[in-house]
């Protein structure tokens, strides 16, 4: 968090009053806590004396041998005339007499010698400690002084303990007005410090706010201040210069704001480089040719960022030689197709605009002229084999072909038979162009799909006979409608048989199929369409070949095609008509051998009545 000045110098002040008011509450608790410690401690010194002094008579009486109950009762005795807690420890730490515990429970007592005074007292012959008493559980000061009873006996230790809870009381009552006394004089100094700050700040806050204001682009309120200093001097420049910059930044936003609509309703990418070949900014239909985000591409090397040989050799010879260069580049994971053309813009420092890419997306132009080349060259070369065929004939007759009525027949008979793939051609071009272009309406009405199969094989059955072909029908009898044009879907159904029929050898099956399309998974509720399949046991689709089936022309074997008569077409109707309807058609391998075609219809929405019988 950023403080202002005024309470910078408030805040200084007051901690610099603070400290000094603390260092001296310290000071003054120390210096009257040490003051009273040592008049404690003189205290204690004396009684233990005392208490040492009283002990002795004991040991000359009973022959150096006193009992332990006549060293309680001095103990006691000693313990209440000092006011004080009186213990007599053996040098091994063996407790012989304590004023504060029972008769009883003085066996119970711990060893002694592990006390810090006491092993003063047996070390320098004298001792003091401030610590909770075990026994008594109170801060209790210690004094220890070592008794020697006799020439030939043993060292005792007389400890004497004062509690030191009255001490304790006064130091707290002493040390609560001590800093009561300091927070008023911090509260007193906290508000002449806050009170000069603001006198000393408050011009300057409102140069800084009317700063700020500004330098969010808030049109901000002229400073006003009655000083006559720096400070005045400061606030009427900082006024002319708000108004300069208003004025800047009004025409500069309207300019960014035009440009920016512009760079965003672009169909074209666009990117623009530094000197350095580091990108600056990227519009956003750039961001969906290459897959990136404006955050990410910013700031960063253009090959690093694309890692596009050609891309980035373009952009190295537009840098070092400052002309325009144009090119057109392929992206390997989307395929698509850019022309690129770079410019320099002039910058020649470290961002500034140096080269602006503008890049055009011809993916779809240039995949429409390959359609377009593969349809010409494919009707061309569709067209050109029945026409040569009239053609040579027609110039066989001519040369006195005609005079033989054997061979005339026979020849007259094959351009007839030419002139008929001829005109199927044309035909299936001009329907499939009505089926691409929406010429024809599909009707959408509820149909069952046992009649068109009915009306289909009943159409295809003499051919299949004549090949000796097999057709077998697999269609469940509770399958709802399915919404479609009958007409269309019979001539769909008849391109698939007579492709099936085409491509079966003599003696084959051709099997005709209807059922509700398989769910995905556990998807509830199941999938709403009908699966129409037709499959067969003739030669298959090899499966590289099995994508490109429904395009114009496109044949797996053109030889075997063009001598069956197929036009190429049939296929490329089919799918059209399906997705017209909604659905959708693919082929797929018929095991042990041969091809399945399945179209996949939508089922109808309405409810239809089953057909009557008669």
């Amino acid at each position: 968090m950023t403080w202002s000045i005024r309470w910078k110098v408030a805040f200084g002040t007051l901690v610099a009053v603070a400290c000094g008011l603390l260092i001296a509450g310290v000071m003054t608790v120390q210096s009257l806590e040490q003051r009273y410690l040592t008049q404690f401690g003189d205290e204690l010194e004396a009684k233990t004396k005392l208490v040492e002094y009283g002990f002795q008579p004991l040991f000359h009486t009973f022959s150096l041998h006193p009992t332990s109950s006549s060293l309680q009762e001095t103990a006691r005795n000693l313990g209440n005339r000092a006011s004080a807690r009186v213990t007599l420890v053996a040098a091994d730490g063996t407790v012989l007499a304590d004023s504060a515990v029972r008769d009883a429970d003085l066996s119970a007592v711990e060893n002694h010698k592990s006390r810090p005074e006491i092993q003063q007292a047996l070390s320098i012959g004298h001792g003091q400690n401030i610590r909770t008493s075990h026994t008594t559980g109170e801060r209790t000061m210690y004094r220890t002084i070592l008794m020697q009873p006799s020439e030939d006996g043993l060292p005792l230790v007389v400890r004497v303990g004062l509690p030191m809870v009255v001490l304790d009381r006064e130091l707290s009552e002493l040390q609560q007005r001590l800093f009561l006394a300091l927070g008023v004089a911090f509260l007193v100094a906290l508000t002449l410090s806050v009170w000069l700050a603001h006198s000393i700040t408050k011009p300057l806050s409102d140069i800084a706010s009317a700063a700020l204001r500004l330098s969010s682009g808030n049109q901000t309120f002229p400073v006003r201040t009655t000083a006559q200093d720096e400070v005045g001097l400061l606030a009427s420049t900082l006024n002319h210069m708000a108004d300069q910059l208003h004025a800047k930044i009004d025409e500069l936003s309207e300019d960014r704001a035009q440009l920016l609509a512009v760079l965003t309703s672009m169909v074209e990418g666009v990117m623009v480089l530094d000197s350095r070949g580091y990108v600056l900014q990227i519009n956003p239909a750039l961001e969906r040719m290459f897959g990136i985000s404006r955050l990410e591409a910013r700031g960063r090397p253009c090959a690093e960022l694309f890692r596009h040989q050609q891309l980035n050799d373009l952009v190295t010879a537009i840098l070092r030689s400052r002309t325009h260069h144009q090119a057109e580049i392929v992206l390997p994971l989307s395929g698509r197709c850019l022309q690129i053309e770079a410019s320099p813009a002039g910058g020649e420092r470290e961002n500034e605009a140096s080269v602006v890419l503008v890049l055009h997306d011809m993916t779809e132009l240039r995949r429409l002229e390959k359609i377009r080349k593969d349809f010409v060259a494919n009707v061309s070369h569709e067209l050109r084999t029945p026409l040569t065929s009239i053609k040579g004939y027609v110039e066989a007759l001519l040369d006195g072909a005609k005079d033989d009525p054997t061979a005339s027949v026979k020849f007259l008979e094959i351009i007839l038979k030419q002139s008929d793939r001829l005109n199927l051609i044309l035909e299936d071009l001009l329907e499939l162009s009505k089926i691409e272009s929406g010429g024809i309406s599909l009707k959408k009405e509820p149909l069952e799909l046992r009649s068109v199969i009915d009306r289909t094989l009943s159409t295809i059955k003499p051919i299949a006979d004549k090949n000796r072909h097999r057709l077998v029908t697999v269609v469940d009898p509770a399958l709802p409608p399915v919404a479609g044009d009958e007409g269309r879907l019979v001539q769909v159904l008849t391109n698939l048989l007579d492709n099936a029929i085409k491509y079966t050898p003599a003696g084959g099956t051709i099997t005709v199929g209807a059922k509700l399309a398989p769910s995905v998974g556990n998807a509830e509720p199941p999938a709403r369409a009908i699966d129409l399949s037709v499959a067969d046991t003739g030669i298959g689709i090899p499966e590289e070949d099995r994508p490109r089936v429904f395009e114009r022309f496109y044949r797996v074997d053109k030889a075997r095609s063009r001598e069956l008569g197929g036009t190429g077409l049939g296929l490329g109707i089919v799918k059209h008509i399906v997705e017209g309807h909604g659905g959708q058609v693919w082929v797929e391998a018929n095991h042990p051998q041969g091809s399945r075609f399945v179209v996949r219809l939508p089922l109808s929405t309405t409810v239809c009545s089953p057909p009557s019988r008669e």
